[in-house]
């Protein structure tokens, strides 16, 4: 399986990150070898000289102490590989980790959170391994080395009927790694597919719940599941033919080495023991077991680093290094911008301008592209046409530090970083985290305060065991958007969670004239944007109408959007 530059340059840093143990694990391997590889002579020699009455217990000895330094080997061997690969799977995880955060929403927009979640853990977990195998496969290879030499040491004609049938061993060993390989990259891939589909449905479980869709998205999850049951049974069956041909041409090498043997010794040219070390050199040189086990094992590694690869591949947006201007109101203007997601147009020329300091709530059905405009406007995302500017500066253009100063953002599933309540909420940038002060001065203002004081340790509760709900949750999202502030306040169906008396607190905030901040609000209820200073109607990927709710809500069509829960925000 040809590799391509990213996945080779990937397991090249991998095999420098565990140089040391990989080396010491290759020494160990072939010390391992060469003991096995001397037992059998010193086993014949015991033999030749018990069966001639001579003294034969330096012999035996050495015997006992090769099979123990076998035993001690084997045991140092299995360690190394076990850290080795440890090693360098967290060595990959935190290089893919590392960019998947550089490459920020994109990447989950490009495989699906459930696949990337799949390809840095059990990838890379795959992916790890190749150093260790590569460095155990030399021993591997010097084992059926070694024993054609032996044999030839032994007597020429026994290397050269073992050496009669080298070609279709290696024809059979070429065969295996490159039908492995196909058979594993499938297999992964389908894998991948299903971990995708997977995550897509945890994240949306309440709406399948709502909407009584369980079992068509769970036949969407399944749907991948045939596909990985035949890459499978594929990869089963060409190892399983692998090992029915070896097993149907090394017994006949073996055979044919241990006759010729016989016929030798019946002409006086071998003894007893040079006909039991010979039987034993052709079972280590006939004996594709181990070498089967390492190609498998590493087209595995090489198909699991591919993927990683891919991710790899994906290049981190770039940031300018300007500055937005210091008298700057947040003015955000998008001016034709296209957007495409999974060869789908779901933004198509959009324009539209948001005044400094005013609310803009975008409304349109599921899929209208809500969202996707909301991370533009952050640069979570980039279109693919058009350009998004802040005060007059297209976003790619500024730098990051700037960027990420300028946009605070919250959303309806918020990721809670951070190791403690207080360090979620003033999670930021290096060098901009909001005092104390600001922490608790911004979860009153998202009204969670009050259970965050109840927790166990109430700031100082680890995150992680804070029990919380989804609309606890959302406060603290909203609590970190507003702790950190900026010019752009970008929030991405962020009170869809909350009860009403709490939506109707936060709302008196993000509407009200206590923020000089832009806001840009994601609203699926007719209520949140009957308070913004201006609605866009997002429909077919386009803005259909720009205006103030009490003017939409003219249209049969806008009060559609929201369906049932259209009266609430019936202006009259």
């Amino acid at each position: 399986m040809p590799m391509d530059r990213t996945t080779g340059d990937l397991l090249r840093a991998a095999a420098r990150h565990s140089a040391g143990r990989c080396v010491a694990l290759c020494l160990v391997s072939v010390t391992a070898t060469a003991a096995g590889l001397l037992l059998p002579a010193a086993l014949g020699r015991a033999l030749d000289l018990l069966i001639a009455h001579a003294p034969a217990t330096r012999w035996v000895l050495c015997c006992a102490a090769l099979v123990a330094l076998l035993t001690a080997l084997d045991a140092l061997e299995t360690v190394l590989a076990g850290t080795a690969d440890a090693r360098t799977a967290a060595f990959l995880r935190r290089r893919v980790t590392g960019h998947v955060l550089a490459l920020g929403p994109r990447a989950a927009d490009r495989f699906g959170a459930g696949d990337l979640v799949a390809r840095v853990v059990g990838n890379a977990a795959q992916a790890g391994a190749a150093p260790a195998a590569r460095a155990a496969l030399l021993a591997a290879l010097a084992g059926p080395v070694g024993a054609v030499v032996a044999l030839a040491l032994v007597d020429p004609w026994l290397a050269a009927v073992l050496l009669a049938g080298a070609p279709v061993l290696t024809l059979l060993l070429r065969t295996l790694a490159r039908d492995t390989s196909a058979c594993v990259a499938d297999y992964q891939r389908a894998q991948g597919r299903i971990a995708a589909a997977l995550g897509e449905a945890v994240a949306g479980a309440r709406t399948i719940r709502a909407a009584g869709t369980a079992d068509r998205d769970t036949a969407r999850v399944l749907r991948p599941l045939p596909e990985l049951h035949r890459a499978g049974v594929r990869m089963w069956r060409v190892q399983g033919r692998a090992a029915a041909q070896a097993v149907a041409v090394a017994p006949l090498l073996h055979l044919g080495v241990v006759a010729v043997a016989g016929v030798l010794l019946t002409r006086h040219r071998l003894s007893a023991g040079d006909v039991l070390a010979a039987s034993r050199y052709a079972v280590l040189a006939t004996g594709v077991g181990v070498l089967v086990g390492r190609l498998s094992g590493l087209a595995r590694s090489r198909a699991a680093a591919a993927r990683l690869g891919e991710v790899l591949d994906q290049p981190p947006p770039a940031h300018g290094d300007r500055r937005l201007p210091a008298d700057g109101t947040g003015r955000l203007e998008l001016r034709g911008v296209t957007a495409r997601r999974g060869g789908r147009t779901v933004l198509d020329g959009v324009d539209l301008v948001v005044p400094g300091g005013r609310t803009l709530a975008l409304v349109g059905r599921s899929g209208a592209g809500k969202s996707l405009l909301a991370a533009l406007a952050g640069r979570l995302a980039d279109p693919d046409a058009g350009e998004v500017l802040l005060d007059g500066v297209p976003l790619p253009e500024l730098r990051r530090d700037a960027l990420r100063a300028a946009i605070a953002q919250a959303f309806d599933r918020p990721a809670l970083l951070g190791g403690t309540v207080e360090g979620t909420i003033g999670l930021g940038p290096p060098g901009r985290s909001p005092s104390p002060a600001r922490v608790r001065e911004a979860a009153r203002t998202a009204r969670a305060d009050d259970f965050v004081r109840r927790l166990p340790q109430g700031y100082a509760t680890v995150c992680a065991h804070a029990p919380h709900s989804g609309g606890e949750a959302q406060r603290l999202g909203l609590a970190r958007a507003f702790a950190h502030g900026g010019r752009l306040l970008v929030l991405d169906d962020a009170l869809s969670s909350l009860d009403t008396v709490t939506e109707r607190q936060v709302t008196d905030v993000v509407f009200g004239g206590s923020t000089t901040a832009t806001r840009l609000v994601v609203a699926h209820r007719a209520a949140t944007a009957a308070r913004a200073d201006a609605v866009a109607w997002l429909d077919g990927g386009r803005v259909r109408a720009v205006g103030t709710h009490r003017e939409l809500w003219r249209s049969p069509e806008y009060r559609a959007v929201f369906g049932a829960a259209g009266t609430e925000g019936d202006p009259r």
